[in-house]
């Protein structure tokens, strides 16, 4: 199952975050250069240097031609792959193959948005399909809705549960200087918040704001005479179940099902060997799957494996320590953020900097829990 993975092969060489938050006056592929630019200089590469562009904007559908001719240059390969979330995961897997492979020698992966200054609300063309259309669903709240309504009855799973994700978020990101959303939250507030979409209230939702992210990969063997310690790509997979939630099969249960046990087996370790957890939580609902999911906890128990903190500063189940997108930043994606965040963590950078980590797990998902895609990432301790 892992054997044709290059398990450590690989590595983060370079690693940038710009704009989040609100960046006014920005487009959202000069907000994406911006970070690209950032992550390059963070490796200590030169820009001619870079032969291969992995990118996904949100409002640019050729956005590998755009970002290879803003940045004047002639890449070997360009990937535009537009799984929303998980795209970047993707791209790390991608990447990871053709470095081992010789067919490239240095991926410049790259996000960019300007949804909060540029308009305020979630920029995507996408909307429910025909079928679904004429319950008229909220896109694409409602159908994060409704595998919260589904958990809720299968499984005894309570709002104050999902609470506890949105407060464990804003706790982290008080600490974080790059976090948009500050300031006290509790259960309460989260419970008293406007509903949006039953069971999901507006403190379940994540932020709308601009950022950008980027990441410099190549062959570990070279990132260990650059300017960073070398963070090396240990798994990645991914998994696609449906397109449009109503095909789902089980609205409890997500392709990360299978995306996980995947990538663990290409990095060689278990849940109970990671060390940082970086979720996608576009929805309080989304990290409590992903948790049972991926093998954190049985399916059913990610409610109270959730509780009293225990995924928040001080818990020993550490999760999205830079606040995710509830509190630190989703502009429009947030899959390559919780990578960068979990890069951090093994370089030793982070704002909240845990005192041990050497292996970190980074999960993007896309479309309406669509798709899946898993990256593990380890310390030279792991090599």
């Amino acid at each position: 199952m892992g054997g044709n993975f290059p398990r450590g092969r690989t590595a983060i060489a370079g690693v940038a975050t710009y704009g989040l938050g609100e960046a006014p006056g920005y487009s959202s592929i000069e907000l994406a250069t911006k970070a690209g630019l950032l992550a390059v200089a963070d490796a200590g590469l030169t820009l001619p240097e870079v032969d291969a562009l992995f990118i996904c904007l949100p409002d640019d559908f050729f956005a590998g031609l755009s970002f290879a001719q803003y940045l004047g240059l002639s890449p070997r390969f360009t990937d535009n792959n537009r799984t929303g979330g998980s795209a970047f995961m993707s791209h790390v897997a991608t990447a990871a193959m053709m470095l081992d492979a010789g067919y490239i020698d240095c991926a410049l992966i790259a996000y960019g948005s300007n949804q909060r200054s540029g308009g305020g609300k979630l920029a995507t063309p996408f909307k429910s399909n025909a079928w679904e259309a004429p319950y008229r669903p909220l896109f694409p709240v409602s159908s994060y809705a409704l595998a919260a309504a589904r958990h809720f009855h299968e499984y005894g799973t309570t709002r104050e549960q999902l609470a506890e994700v949105a407060v464990s978020a804003r706790n982290w990101a008080n600490t974080n200087p790059e976090a948009f959303a500050k300031g006290p939250l509790t259960i309460e507030d989260c419970l008293a918040a406007r509903m949006i979409s039953s069971p999901l209230g507006a403190r379940d939702c994540c932020l709308v704001t601009d950022g950008a992210a980027a990441i410099v990969m190549t062959r570990t063997d070279r990132a260990r005479d650059l300017a960073k310690r070398p963070v090396a790509v240990l798994g990645a997979a991914a998994a696609t179940w449906y397109s449009a939630i109503s095909q789902a099969a089980d609205l409890t249960t997500t392709a990360a099902a299978e995306s996980g046990p995947r990538a663990y087996a290409m990095a060689g370790v278990g849940p109970h060997e990671i060390d940082v957890v970086q979720l996608y939580d576009a929805f309080t609902i989304n990290p409590i799957l992903f948790l049972e999911d991926l093998g954190f906890c049985p399916k059913g128990e990610g409610g109270r494996f959730v509780a009293d903190g225990r995924i928040g500063p001080g818990g020993d189940r550490p999760v999205n320590t830079d606040g995710g997108g509830l509190s630190c930043a989703h502009p429009g994606m947030y899959g390559l953020l919780a990578i960068a965040e979990a890069a951090r963590q093994l370089r030793g950078e982070a704002a909240n900097q845990l005192p041990r980590a050497e292996v970190a797990l980074a999960h993007g998902s896309g479309g309406t829990l669509s798709s899946q895609a898993t990256v593990i990432l380890g310390g030279s301790a792991t090599l």
